[in-house]
């Protein structure tokens, strides 16, 4: 525990800003690996020769560079936040515009790492909490961008939770967190195959299914159906919102992943409860 929660805020945003950066790694590297993954599982059951690559690519190398040019970003470009802004948001090789999601997802991760420490200090629980946080962000980006949901993170975000709960270091008991757990995958599940069996479609993934159940195991049955209730009213607006605006993708979907992380992050502020009086139920 920190001298106080201002101070145990201040440097859980530090960890936090520093994990952002890391986490724009992941979001961008770890569905490349899964794909590359993929075609080499693939080429084996066809009993072809897989590939060996010339460079190794995982979350750790090479180092980070412009995407653009290739230029290997020096230490002093790959300070969060400051380095975008000291650079002006440009490659200082080929001055081709970085995005503003990377310093965003920074400042994100360092806020959510922020409150857990001002609500849980710097304790197990805090760390549970803001690694949750991240966790969550993570999800919601690559979803967004590729319709994955890394069962390397959704799965441990499952078992966390149950450990969590065991231990008395999250808000449910174990049992609610049990059934919370069992009851966010087969509802989803059930969902999943309803549809399928009326429209011939399939209206979501299974990786849906475990980060919902993940939620479930995190805050226990009883707040299924308000994060459920606020990620669907939220998907529903951005997703109608798109359409006017042209901006669906190609078949007219949009993932759901990113709205079930929103809720997760609403109900980790407010606590589900909130989410029920904030629609008027």
């Amino acid at each position: 525990m920190g001298v106080s929660p201002g101070a145990d805020a201040a440097l859980l945003g530090l960890l936090g800003l520093l994990i952002g950066s890391f986490l724009n790694v992941v979001i961008y590297r770890l569905p490349v690996m899964l794909e590359a993954q993929w075609k080499a599982e693939c080429a084996e059951m066809q009993g072809q020769q897989v590939p060996e690559s010339s460079t190794s690519f995982n979350l750790m190398v090479p180092r980070s560079r412009c995407q653009a040019c290739g230029h290997r970003l020096a230490w002093f470009e790959n300070i969060p936040v400051l380095s975008y802004l000291m650079l002006r948001g440009k490659c200082s090789q080929c001055k081709t515009p970085f995005s503003i999601r990377y310093p965003l997802i920074e400042m994100t991760s360092a806020a959510l790492f922020a409150y857990a420490g001002w609500r849980w200090g710097i304790t197990a629980q805090g760390l549970m909490w803001a690694g949750f946080a991240a966790a969550l962000l993570t999800l919601a980006m690559i979803d967004w961008d590729t319709t994955l949901l890394p069962d390397s993170i959704t799965l441990p975000m499952l078992w966390v939770g149950l450990m969590g709960a065991a231990l008395k270091l999250t808000g449910p008991a174990l049992p609610d967190a049990f059934w919370g757990a069992v009851g966010g995958y087969m509802s989803l599940w059930l969902v999943y195959w309803g549809f399928k069996l009326a429209t011939g479609k399939e209206g979501m993934g299974f990786g849906d299914f475990k980060l919902f159940a993940a939620l479930g195991a995190w805050f226990g049955w009883q707040a299924l159906v308000p994060i459920i209730l606020m990620a669907s009213v939220i998907g529903a607006v951005i997703g109608i919102a798109m359409k006017f605006s042209s901006g669906l993708r190609e078949g007219g979907y949009i993932p759901f992943g990113p709205f079930l992380a929103g809720a997760g992050l609403t109900a980790m502020v407010a606590g589900p409860g909130a989410i029920l009086s904030s629609v008027g139920l």
